[in-house]
């Protein structure tokens, strides 16, 4: 492993050990550090990521599948749907500080990219890649029962926010409106705030790589200020 790099602490955070410390390295390489690097480092993280993404389409299929008997196929697409989306894998990503093992390369660091959803949920599934490399489907399940498919209710409530949000709306005779609070980074690499307006109040603003993503997590985060208040 990078000297430079404690990816170990990682490691104690997840409760796996890497027996080829390569699979980690290279989940947690972002394709600008590796074209930075003079140690000629092999392999960035997006052949692992690829993989990654369909043995947790797989673990979670199978888990929905036998723990959902009576769950239609619609139902089942849509539940595991929360839980593989982006900003939910990038959640997930939090609870473990994956943001802070990134290897990024200068320009890319400068840009905050390490906090950014489309990566850091990249980053989650090559991982997921890496895992599966090392040990095999038995681990990759382990990890992806403990840091995906948990709290399950909580995150189909995310997945849903903008639907129960506009629901709890027009039940109420409200408006709502999400404004465009901020606006950063180059075309390719932009980052978005939005704010979700209720009859004119602002109840709460989230930051995201897509105007979808910040709206969703706004809404998220106004249900929880509705269910504060209303508690």
């Amino acid at each position: 492993m990078n000297s430079l790099y404690p990816a170990e602490k990682l490691e104690e955070k997840i409760g796996y050990t890497f027996r080829n410390k390569e699979y980690l390295l290279t989940a947690l390489t972002h394709s600008s550090y590796k074209n930075e690097s003079e140690g000629g480092l092999k392999d960035d993280y997006e052949r692992q990521e690829f993989l990654g993404d369909a043995v947790l389409e797989l673990i979670s299929s199978d888990y929905i599948y036998h723990e959902h008997p009576g769950m239609r196929e619609g139902e089942m697409t849509k539940l595991r749907a929360s839980l593989v989306c982006e900003p939910t894998l990038a959640e997930n990503a939090k609870e473990i500080g994956l943001s802070d093992f990134i290897l990024l390369g200068k320009g890319e660091d400068k840009q905050d990219s390490r906090h950014k959803d489309s990566i850091v949920s990249d980053v989650f599934e090559a991982l997921i890649g890496g895992i599966y490399l090392d040990s095999g489907l038995e681990e990759a399940k382990r990890f992806i029962l403990r840091f995906v498919i948990n709290d399950i209710e909580h995150k189909t409530l995310f997945i849903d926010s903008k639907s129960r949000l506009q629901d709890y709306i027009q039940a109420g005779g409200f408006s709502l409106e999400y404004r465009l609070v901020e606006e950063r980074g180059p075309e390719h690499k932009k980052s978005f705030t939005m704010a979700a307006v209720i009859n004119g109040k602002e109840y709460a603003r989230a930051t995201a790589s897509s105007k979808k993503s910040a709206e969703q997590k706004a809404a998220y985060e106004s249900l929880k200020r509705i269910a504060g208040d209303e508690g």
